[in-house]
């Protein structure tokens, strides 16, 4: 009887006569982004991607700083061209981090190359997706909730729509130039426009709730309904087209400067190494295949951890 009693005592307490005290609900704190990045971190294969785009990422930022990346260096001395990491190591005297991956076809440096060439790549996919995210994502929460102003936007949308993406970025690179920030025009000026049109679809589906209209009823200002009671539910989504955003600019300007639309030949670019280096794909292949694994590793990792953070993000995995 007395176990009894004290099992009761510790599920049960007595509270006193105050009516605020007896509405409170002891619960324990919940935050949603510590929920989502526990189930993310769940998956070992995220903690191993993420080492391993934290090193490319430190060491494409790092090395050009401390060695900048000099292309024309030994293009007066023929007996550098082309060499291959041991021919490379010989002739320059002994071991260098520098001449670990051979030397291209002007007697410069691959690993130099291919790290001046990621970092370029890394800023302009992190500068385009920020323009176009933020760009894409305010004008279609505004697009998806105004109908007037739908109306005007589906007509924009209907005509550069029916306009391939290439080719609006080729024309636009070859009449503003091939520069960095030409090129970043090119990929904005309209590719903020999908990513719009996407959130426009899904601001549609929720505008109409019942919380959505009773805010309206209440006299609520639409940036403030945007902001509090469409966009935040639109977290997973964000991350999800995010995670498709980023490596897709990295492949568009390895594509590009692939077949010679993209960056000037004064950026350091790995689609214009991977270009030059097409033509010795089979006698020499340590020119052609090092960018090749950076990109391909720099996207795919980018794909992969954004796909599984949207997932993360979606509050029916925190169950």
């Amino acid at each position: 009887m007395s176990d009894t009693r004290m099992n009761d005592s510790m599920l049960f307490r007595f509270i006193d006569s105050n009516t605020i005290e007896s509405e409170k609900i002891i619960a324990p704190r919940y935050s949603y982004w510590r929920s989502v990045f526990r189930v993310f971190f769940r998956k070992r294969i995220n903690i191993v991607l993420i080492a391993i785009f934290v090193l490319i990422f430190l060491a494409a930022f790092i090395v050009p700083a401390i060695a900048p990346y000099e292309p024309y260096e030994n293009i007066t001395n023929a007996l550098t061209y082309n060499l291959s990491p041991v021919k490379a190591q010989e002739y320059f005297g002994g071991f260098s981090l520098k001449w670990v991956l051979g030397t291209g076809g002007m007697g410069n440096s691959i690993f130099y190359g291919i790290m001046a060439s990621a970092r370029t790549s890394l800023i302009l996919a992190v500068i385009c997706a920020t323009i176009n995210m933020s760009i894409g994502i305010l004008l279609g929460a505004v697009w998806g909730y105004s109908k007037r102003f739908d109306q005007v936007m589906l007509v924009i949308y209907n005509i550069i729509a029916n306009v391939p993406y290439i080719l609006m970025i080729s024309v636009l690179v070859y009449i503003i130039g091939s520069g960095f920030w030409p090129f970043v025009f090119a990929l904005t000026v309209t590719g903020w426009l999908s990513i719009a049109y996407f959130f426009r679809t899904q601001v549609l589906i929720i505008r109409d709730r019942e919380y959505s209209l009773a805010s309206r009823c209440l006299g609520t200002p639409i940036p403030r309904m945007i902001s509090r009671n469409i966009l935040p539910f639109l977290t997973s989504v964000t991350v999800t087209l995010l995670a498709t955003e980023l490596p897709s600019y990295i492949s568009m300007e390895v594509f590009l400067s692939y077949i010679g639309v993209g960056l000037s030949a004064d950026v350091p670019s790995l689609g214009r190494m991977i270009q030059e280096a097409q033509s010795a794909f089979i006698v020499y292949p340590w020119e052609f295949w090092p960018p090749v694994i950076i990109a391909s590793a720099i996207t795919i990792i980018l794909y992969v951890v954004g796909q599984n953070l949207a997932d993360a993000s979606d509050p029916r995995t925190h169950m």
